[in-house]
């Protein structure tokens, strides 16, 4: 029975990861930043096979709690980065745990002799911090690939410079390793929809399609989002899981990092389809996904599936 650790894995995208590797016959470690809160992952024991999960206690900028976490596995997933948009102090609530995690954790992994193959969970940001916008360099109608020149704006989001800076950290690790004995792969999902595991209130992608699905504003950013009727590009929560898995435990993909993305509506129509409402436009595909159906087998969901299932 191979192990392995998923760094966020009580997390609304983790959840999903633990119950597919479990469901796989995986051992898994998930962390908990604050193992005394039990109800941010107690959801994962009722999980099948639950009898091979364990829960660590982990803060990424922790070396040698990261080095204990590590310890044995041979996959590793990182998606233990918060995820926030109401931000008061950027420096200690992202920059910190997103671009220092991600540092040690380079740093770490290199020092385990036993992995095999690691998995960051980016985010769209990794390729335009000015998402759910798009980049400077490109119209709305225009659409964004993996082969696209990574966009940041100092201007964007705290969160989505956070993830950008760490995916930089992640490719300049790979380029000045380049003889390492395991393998490094991305995925950089758009916007994450369906139902939580958990009954989790904090969760920023639940809470984004409350909000969405209520038309509730409840800072200038996401009323930016009503105001422009913008242009969304989502993705279903199991297939962000499925991507993982298979970007685990399939060889030869060192290097790459894969946008996970299906549809693209407007604000008003994905109100509409979390409403139970008919759409009055159409789906884009405007983050393309050629290369994830290529080479990591993903079939994607339409985004009325996982917004159907959060409605339930």
């Amino acid at each position: 029975m191979k192990t392995v650790g998923i760094i966020g894995g009580s997390g609304f995208i983790g959840s999903h990861t633990t119950k597919k590797f479990l469901q796989e016959g995986f051992k898994v470690k998930v962390s908990a930043t604050d193992i005394s809160k039990t109800e941010k992952y107690n959801h994962l024991k009722e999980l099948q096979n639950s009898q091979n999960l364990e829960i660590l206690p982990l803060k990424v900028e922790n070396k040698n709690q990261l080095k204990e976490f590590i310890k044995g596995c041979d996959i590793v997933v990182h998606g233990g980065t918060p995820f926030q948009l109401d931000v008061k102090d950027p420096k200690t609530e992202l920059f910190d745990p997103t671009i220092k995690g991600t540092e040690n954790f380079i740093e770490v992994i290199n020092e385990i002799p036993t992995i095999e193959k690691v998995v960051f969970i980016a985010s769209v940001a990794a390729f335009n911090t000015n998402f759910p916008l798009p980049p400077g360099n490109k119209s709305p109608k225009d659409s964004i690939d993996e082969n696209d020149a990574p966009f940041m704006s100092e201007e964007s989001h705290p969160y989505a410079q956070a993830k950008f800076i760490a995916n930089q950290t992640v490719e300049k690790f790979i380029n000045e390793y380049p003889n390492i004995d395991f393998e490094i792969t991305t995925v950089s999902p758009t916007g994450v929809m369906g139902k939580s595991l958990s009954n989790r209130e904090d969760s920023t992608s639940s809470g984004l399609q409350f909000l969405f699905k209520n038309k509730i504003a409840p800072n200038p950013f996401i009323q930016m989002f009503y105001d422009n009727d913008i242009e969304f590009a989502m993705v279903d929560v199991k297939d962000v899981a499925n991507g993982i898995y298979s970007a685990c435990t399939k060889k030869g993909l060192h290097g790459k990092n894969y946008l996970l993305s299906s549809e693209s509506w407007k604000v008003s129509d994905i109100s509409r389809m979390l409403n139970n409402e008919k759409p009055n436009g159409n789906a884009r595909i405007t983050y393309k996904n050629d290369a994830a159906i290529r080479d990591l087998g993903i079939e994607f969901n339409p985004a009325i599936i996982p917004l159907t299932e959060f409605s339930k």
